[in-house]
């Protein structure tokens, strides 16, 4: 059963009595004002005698199903940070991991906390390009792949020694064994106790003009982590926990592994890629309780057909979605064919979420609405000279850092852009605030294309792109999609000598799947002979997402 309205403390309330150092108290047991990611995730539930709890429920390609307790994380997540102190590493290195998800993950995650490390993230459908950018502006000391992803990092310009789930091959003797690190005599003395300031994550968001920029996280964000999943997903201490987002990215990093294990609580990871049968298979097989994903998994579920009357199986109290907004049929088809509520929340890379709808909190919800700013944030509506607009009126939405004491975001990493103005950070997306104080999601000011609730930034993908002969310019946008949302559209200018064709097409798309990532090509493209500009040369992006509007419309 979901709570209702009338049994929730409403938002009001809980604001009169919140203080974020309150939730910083209980997420650490130390109390000397500096923090542990390790210890606030697992050691302190070892110590607090909650060791036997699971911490995560792994399901694998195979579809067997493995388990590992707070204290068998604690235990191996030990072994391998005594194998890479052994190795020289420590705190502020950067270790990166591209893994399945997987206990190995987990472990890795972990194990570089434990160090005082800062974990880095590698997508499993990066390409080259992009793996080799990200190692090479991070300074990267060590990679966690398998063999499945090994080859990703051949021909790299700078590439760390490799740790290998599976071990050295005859194509890459020199890579360390992961069963090897495994044995390794566990790490000696307590874990470093770092400034909140100190990252734990290092992070990289789309970027619509040059490369993606860094985000360090650091350690404070926990506490905004910890607010999210206790106020806006209702994490509770028995349920069981699937977010279905890919660790590789923030929301699944931030809220399918550090989130959940701060509370305590089990998560859960299919390693299969998504399908809607198996996705209701897995559901049903693990009694999840508590749900997340992005809208456009909710979409491909509600087309299968086959959650009609799902809510008749399953155990659902709680759904949660995030990375662009819900329309209002598919939250109907939620609540009627899943059985519980789902509520919509917004966030970014850099700063994890803020607007929700809070499924533990009573207040005004609408279905579309990003919900009220969290616990922890005020956040404004600024017009062009960055002056606070009424509700109504759309502009780009801003945390006001002074009046945030859960903002964590502290700037780019290699202060690519500086995005705060007059005490401000600027998200960059335009909202509308309702009469009843909760916002409205009106649009983007800049031009990040959100696929299937992945931000790709279009330089990325034009880059990658124009790495093929036949291309003179290019330009990419979102296009409306009904399941993913948007796709990616490219508008390629040709060389002289090349002619359009479907092959052709089919070649440069093939490329930037390689090269990029399976994610982030286009799934259309339009020769064209030239591309709107401004008098400065700088192409018109504008024009070409509309252009790409209207031809969406007219295919339906």
């Amino acid at each position: 059963m979901t709570a209702t309205s009338a049994s929730l403390p409403t938002y009001t309330t809980f604001l009169e009595s919140f203080t974020v150092d309150t939730m910083i108290a209980r997420l650490d047991d130390h109390q000397d004002g500096c923090l542990n990611a390790f210890e606030a995730c697992c050691g302190r539930h070892v110590r607090q005698g909650r060791g036997d709890v699971l911490a995560l429920v792994h399901e694998d390609i195979n579809g067997e199903t493995h388990t590992m307790t707070y204290a068998e994380l604690d235990e191996q997540s030990g072994k391998l940070a005594g194998w890479f102190k052994a190795q020289g590493l420590g705190e502020g290195d950067r270790i990166a991991c591209m893994l399945p998800r997987s206990r190995a993950l987990l472990v890795a995650v972990l194990a570089t906390w434990r160090i005082g490390a800062v974990y880095q993230p590698l997508f499993t459908a990066f390409g080259p390009d992009a793996v080799d950018y990200r190692l090479g502006r991070a300074d990267t000391k060590l990679v966690i792949t398998d063999h499945i992803n090994r080859y990703k990092f051949d021909g790299l310009s700078q590439c760390p020694p490799v740790l290998a789930v599976g071990g050295a091959t005859s194509e890459h003797p020199d890579d360390h064994d992961w069963q090897t690190a495994l044995t390794h005599t566990s790490m000696s003395g307590k874990p470093p106790r770092l400034a909140p300031e100190e990252p734990f994550l290092q992070m990289f968001t789309s970027g619509t003009v040059g490369k993606s920029k860094g985000v360090a996280v650091p350690l404070s964000g926990m506490t905004a982590f910890a607010l999210y999943m206790e106020l806006a997903v209702d994490l509770r201490n028995d349920d069981r926990f699937w977010n279905m987002a890919d660790p590789g990215w923030a929301y699944g990093l931030y809220y399918a592994i550090a989130g959940p294990l701060l509370l305590g609580v089990t998560t859960h990871f299919c390693e299969a890629g998504f399908s809607a049968e198996g996705a209701l298979a897995f559901m049903k097989r693990h009694h999840i309780t508590n749900f997340a994903a992005a809208p456009t998994a909710y979409r491909l579920m509600k087309a299968s057909g086959l959650f009609d009357d799902a809510h008749q199986t399953l155990e659902l109290r709680a759904a949660s979605s995030a990375g662009e907004p819900l329309n209002t049929e598919v939250v109907t088809w939620v609540e009627k064919s899943l059985g519980c509520p789902v509520m919509d929340h917004y966030g970014q890379t850099e700063t994890g979420m803020t607007c929700n709808n809070h499924h533990s909190l009573d207040h005004p919800k609408h279905a579309g609405a990003m919900g009220v700013p969290m616990p922890g944030y005020r956040l404004a509506i600024l017009d062009a000279e960055y002056n606070e607009l009424p509700p109504g009126e759309p502009g780009v939405l801003a945390v006001d850092i002074k009046n945030s004491p859960a903002h964590f975001f502290q700037g780019y990493t290699w202060q690519e852009k500086d995005p705060f103005v007059n005490g401000y950070y600027l998200t960059g997306d335009v909202v509308i605030r309702n009469e009843d104080g909760s916002f409205q999601f009106a649009g983007r000011d800049d031009d990040i294309i959100t696929t299937a609730g992945y931000r790709v930034g279009p330089t990325d993908v034009e880059n990658s792109v124009m790495a093929h002969p036949a291309v003179a310019e290019s330009a990419a946008v979102g296009q409306p999609d009904d399941i993913r949302g948007e796709i990616i559209k490219s508008y390629i200018v040709l060389r002289e000598g090349y002619e359009a064709s479907d092959a052709l097409a089919d070649e440069i798309r093939q490329q930037v799947r390689e090269r990029l990532s399976t994610h982030a090509f286009p799934r259309v493209i339009e020769f064209v002979d030239e591309l709107p500009k401004t008098p400065s040369g700088k192409i018109q992006r504008f024009k070409l997402r509309a252009q790409a509007t209207e031809q969406a419309r007219n295919d339906k």
